[in-house]
């Protein structure tokens, strides 16, 4: 005979899970391993203590960007979203097989409004498209810019005498390089100053007006050159807005010489949200240009321009040569122009075939172009820029291979 059932109980069924204390359900528990059950687990805090045990599995989230390339061709890359604009150029220098000689540079291209802006090395590309509208047609470009870092290689060139001045007195004369080591300081500054033209807010006319570029901004003097405190007007800042390079300004907004530039919110805007400015000649605006990249980022831009350099005791930046990608480092120069093929032993000769590869890889890409009918607006500006390259001391028109390689030897590592 079998034993009869506990008073209370129903035959055949079983508590589970048994009853808990009240005070265990006042202080949740953090496991420390994430639990494999958790149906099982009572307190509704549980899947929030076990997401934030892995803050990082969350973080590295990919999104697909599309790159253009001069001749409009594009490439979709899957990139996470803390990629810097010096990754994206590392990344499509290996996929197109291009040498790395450091000029590589990230646009961004906004054409409703006519401007594009270089897009810095540590930039992260995700949040620069997070500040673009959705109705926009922005675009990335990707193409070479010698005059990133130029600044930090000849400053001479990009701080004109009469348009710099010191805000404590100096005896003697102040050299370019002493000028950039005084945007990179924080306790000195050079203010720059000079003519500009100014559009005013929400009207088609331009003002000419005296500007000043200081640490804390850009201001403007309402009584001719005067720079007294009074007579000083706010203009912009720096901390969130950019600073872009206008490409039609004549046309679009009617800017009375072709030299103009403009700030604009990082938040997605206007025409209407812009501050647009037009420099007299190209050298000045050039110079408001660099003295703005300088003052907003500082040491990070001078990091920039040293980080391909690290890591190589004994070199100089001028004496370095273009490196190839990191997956070619195996490989070994080797010329066919022969009969027979020969591992080409001169490293002056082996950069030059480099390049020349370089360039074959570049000209393939314009080919294509090329079969597309009637020319846009990029062939067009591809053709003013070859009429440009003509007047060059450099360029060379329909010369053998061989005479190229010569002039190349000859010419050796200076640019």
């Amino acid at each position: 005979m079998g034993r009869a059932p506990r008073a209370g109980r129903l035959p055949g069924i079983r508590r589970w899970p048994p009853r808990r204390k009240k005070k265990d359900l006042d202080v949740p528990e953090m496991p420390s391993i994430p639990n494999p059950f958790p149906e099982l687990c009572c307190s509704p805090f549980t899947s929030v203590l076990s997401a934030d045990l892995f803050p990082k599995a969350n973080s590295r989230k990919k999104q697909v960007i599309k790159v253009y390339s001069e001749d409009e061709t594009s490439r979709a890359l899957d990139v996470p979203s803390d990629i810097t604009a010096r990754d994206v150029c590392q990344l499509l220098i290996l996929k197109n097989h291009y040498i790395d000689d450091h000029s590589w540079t990230l646009f961004e291209h906004l054409p409703h409004i006519g401007v594009e802006r270089t897009i810095e090395d540590h930039e992260l590309v995700i949040e620069v498209l997070s500040n673009w509208g959705i109705e926009e047609e922005n675009k990335l470009y990707f193409r070479k810019n010698y005059a990133k870092y130029e600044f930090f290689k000849n400053p001479m060139y990009f701080f004109p005498e009469h348009m710099v001045s010191f805000a404590t007195e100096t005896n003697g004369e102040i050299s370019p390089t002493q000028i950039l080591q005084m945007f990179l300081s924080s306790s000195t500054y050079p203010e720059i100053h000079g003519f500009l033209h100014a559009k005013e807010q929400g009207k088609k006319s331009w003002k000419k007006i005296y500007f000043f570029l200081r640490r804390s901004g850009l201001y403007f003097s309402t009584k001719g050159t005067s720079k007294e405190p009074r007579h000083l007007q706010f203009f912009s800042e720096f901390g969130n807005s950019d600073i872009y390079v206008s490409l039609a300004g004549k046309k679009k907004h009617g800017a009375p010489t072709n030299y103009g530039f403009c700030f604009k919110p990082n938040k997605a805007g206007g025409p209407r949200d812009l501050k647009m400015l037009c420099a007299e000649e190209e050298q000045s605006r050039t110079c408001w240009v660099t003295a703005i990249r300088l003052l907003k980022y500082g040491m990070q831009l001078y990091q920039n321009y040293m980080h391909p350099y690290q890591g190589r005791s004994g070199c100089s930046s001028q004496s370095i040569s273009p490196m190839r990608s990191i997956s070619e480092n195996s490989l070994v120069a080797m010329d066919f122009s022969g009969q027979k093929s020969r591992v080409i032993e001169n490293p002056t000769e082996a950069l030059s075939v480099a390049v020349e590869e370089g360039l074959a890889w570049r000209k393939k890409g314009c080919l294509r172009l090329g079969t597309h009918g009637s020319p846009t607006a990029s062939s067009q500006s591809s053709a003013t820029n070859m009429a440009i390259h003509r007047s060059q001391p450099w360029f060379h028109h329909k010369i053998s291979r061989d005479e190229a390689q010569r002039l190349i030897i000859q010419q050796g590592l200076v640019d």
